[in-house]
């Protein structure tokens, strides 16, 4: 399942910092432990921060579910930036989203959270509650308040404002104190001499307990838990509390009594003072309980049986019940949480997690190295940089020198000639210096030249292959990589050469970035490039100035009207230019000319229809000429690409990853490997290049393309 961790972190992310600031967050140590315990279980999870920007990253994450599609959910750790409720926010958002999440409800958190409220629902629900007053200032009549209190803030947590006061001095400087730092009402609560608990809910329904915790308080009736406590120095833990059954049983039905009173789901903590005559008083409930290691909730869960990767996946099982009447897993599928190894996958993912911004920091190299075509001395320093990544993995690399572009390279780690599996990719970029655009980010997309068409792909390859290693399967494999350097220019260099190395491979897997849907590509439009040319030949006048800038306009339109949707069949008109003068009669236009094709044969009869048009337009005024033809012959799938794709699918569902096909109309290297070869291309990161010169990558897909990856090459090594 996908599940996406959603959490405060700081407060940016909001247009204005505006209202009660929220002081409680997550330990990133924390959020980071949950991932990994859901990783553990097979799951594939996304940490993400709450702010403005959520429902880009969620749309970006789980997208609308297809048919058979199993929807993700949100792991919601959340505790707001801002604002009254603000436990409320996120839930509030994923409600009107349609994704569902872990824990209550924004109802359910609204009347937590709000102290006041909650102890008037315990109250209605006689539920033992101590007796409260609440006040907006400092200087209102305090005069029935029955001492010693506690003052706190109406609608905070982790013990934030707390103060225990016995006068009526210190009540006033308190409740200014939480009004003018809290913006917010003051609680003043009877102080309850005697000791501290806490219960521990898991569930809907038929709710479990944990057993009972006490709070340490070294034996003092008038001690109390501080923030401090809670986050520095946590007081010790008595877990089972040593008091009697009856108490135990009493303080758990309360507790489920209150869950249920306020409307809450999946778990929650409830805090509780018993007085010295052993009477149960439930001060409050909170309905996200922490997860921290050191906190009550965990704690108990443990000496419940519950190791923390247990805990987490049975959290989000609770929910997931709730929302789909069906548990997450089967039991066949969680069997090996009781085995030593891991799957594949989750060591897999697991590895890639932990080398991210590795894998970003050399991505962000190679973006930023001007690999353009015509820039020979940079797409060798690529190539260069390529090989070096991959020297440590086991891989000789030769060189095949080239003079007018950049040098092939060909590396494998194995010294057979035949491979199980080849890996295509170009270290060229059709990007001038000058248009460039260097790496930069976000925090859910990645940008630079060529991130997308090419550099994100060898970033995927690279970690993959890193993973691979690092779960010992790399050298069960035959891998052999071919990097070219003329995709820029159709192939016209390296045709020869990748036809001639791919016919040793079993199969030819292209890095292509995928496209925003998760593509993976399975066949690819052919390419003929032309270059026309049209000069004025006999200018006896302006008027023939004039005809002949429309008779090359006329050109352009004969040869587009060849375009056909139905037969698969784009003619396009690119870089068009006319120079012409009246003062001196010239006329010179000149413009290049795109044709993708998915048929052979076709494209073959197009050739001879364009070089016809462009010879009818010659007369004793005009002279026409063209250039070029067919570069690169149509990528057709065949029966063992559809094998090859099929596999690709498996691995998305494994791992809950969409995956789906793609015709591109674009060509590329792989267009020129032998169509009786397994091939396929789109195994880089997704992503889009929405402008000219712009591209960019969905941050999180690093990720999941170089998991389809590393499994896919596992696979082929086991099939062969």
């Amino acid at each position: 399942m996908r599940v996406a961790i959603i959490y405060n972190r700081d407060s940016a992310g909001v247009i204005n910092q505006f209202g009660m600031q929220n002081k409680e967050v997550y330990n990133p140590k924390t959020v980071k432990l949950v991932a990994e315990s859901l990783e553990k279980e097979g799951h594939n999870v996304r940490i993400a921060e709450g702010n403005m920007y959520i429902i880009e990253k969620l749309q970006e994450f789980m997208p609308r579910v297809i048919e058979g599609e199993r929807m993700g959910m949100v792991f919601n750790m959340a505790y707001g930036i801002q604002g009254e409720s603000r436990y409320t926010h996120l839930p509030a958002m994923l409600e009107m989203l349609g994704i569902p999440y872990v824990g209550s409800g924004p109802e359910g958190h609204s009347l937590a959270l709000d102290k006041v409220i909650t102890k008037i629902i315990m109250q209605k629900h006689d539920i033992p509650t101590p007796n409260f007053w609440v006040y907006s200032s400092g200087d209102e009549d305090i005069r029935d308040v029955q001492y010693p209190v506690i003052v706190k803030p109406k609608m905070e947590a982790v013990s934030y404002g707390i103060k225990i006061v016995d006068n009526e001095d210190d009540l006033r400087e308190a409740v200014k104190f939480v009004v003018s730092e809290f913006k917010q009402q003051a609680l003043v609560e009877q102080f309850i001499r005697g000791r501290e608990f806490s219960v521990g809910l898991l569930g809907n329904g038929d709710l479990e307990a944990f057993p009972v915790l006490e709070i340490d308080l070294e034996n003092d009736p008038d001690a109390i838990q501080t923030v401090d406590d809670k986050k520095q120095k946590p007081r010790g833990k008595i877990c089972p509390a040593k008091i009697s059954q009856k108490l135990a049983d009493d303080m758990v039905r309360m507790s489920k009594d209150a869950f249920r009173a306020l409307g809450l789901r999946d778990f929650a903590r409830v805090d509780i003072r018993m007085d010295e005559d052993e009477n149960i008083y439930l001060l409050e409930i909170n309905s996200m309980a922490s997860l921290g290691q050191t906190g009550s909730y965990v704690y108990a869960a443990n000496v419940a049986g519950y190791d923390y990767a247990r805990l987490v996946n049975k959290i989000l099982e609770v929910a997931a019940v709730r929302y789909f009447s069906e548990k997450v897993l089967s039991q066949e599928e969680r069997a090996y949480l009781t085995e030593d190894k891991l799957p594949l996958s989750v060591r897999i993912r697991g590895f890639l997690r932990s080398k991210q911004d590795e894998t970003e920091r050399l991505l962000a190299k190679m973006v930023n190295t001007n690999s353009y075509v015509r820039n020979v001395e940079g797409v060798n320093a690529l190539g260069t940089l390529v090989w070096q990544q991959l020297s440590p993995l086991g891989f000789a690399h030769q060189v095949i020198p080239q003079v007018e572009v950049g040098n092939i390279l060909v590396l494998s780690n194995s010294q057979e000639a035949e491979y199980d599996v080849l890996l295509l990719s170009h270290l060229d970029n059709s990007i001038p210096f000058a248009s460039q655009i260097r790496y930069h980010e976000t925090e859910q997309k990645l940008y630079g030249t060529a991130i997308w068409d090419s550099k994100g792909g060898l970033a995927v390859m690279i970690a993959a292959l890193r993973a691979l290693r690092f779960v010992r399967r790399l050298r069960k494999m035959k891998i052999g990589l071919l990097l070219t350097t003329d995709n820029t220019m159709q192939g016209r260099i390296t045709k020869n050469s990748i036809q001639d190395i791919s016919r040793r491979a079993k199969a030819v897997i292209e890095l292509s970035g995928a496209s925003l849907d998760g593509t993976v590509i399975t066949s690819r439009s052919g390419a003929a490039v032309y270059n026309c040319q049209m000069n004025l030949v006999n200018a006896e006048n302006a008027e023939n100035v004039a005809k002949a800038i429309a008779r090359f306009n006329h050109l352009l339109a004969s040869l587009t009207k060849l375009s056909s949707e139905a037969d698969g069949v784009v003619v396009v008109p690119r870089d068009v230019r006319m120079h012409s003068g009246i003062a001196t009669l010239f006329a010179h236009c000149e413009a290049s000319l795109s044709l993708r094709f998915n048929d052979q044969e076709q494209a073959e009869t197009l050739d001879q229809k364009i070089r016809q048009i462009v010879k009818k337009m010659n007369s004793r005024k005009y002279s026409f000429q063209i250039e070029g033809g067919i570069r690169r012959f149509p990528m057709i799938s065949n029966i063992e690409t559809k094998k090859l794709y099929q596999r690709v699918k498996d691995i998305g569902n494994l791992l809950d990853i969409r995956v789906l096909e793609e015709h591109r109309w674009s060509s590329s290297a792989i267009c020129s490997v032998n169509q009786d070869i397994a091939r396929i291309d789109g195994l880089g990161p997704i992503g889009d290049a929405p402008h000219e010169h712009e591209e960019y990558i969905l941050r999180h897909s690093l990720l999941d393309r170089a998991a389809i990856l590393a499994l896919l090459l596992d696979d082929l090594r086991r099939r062969k």
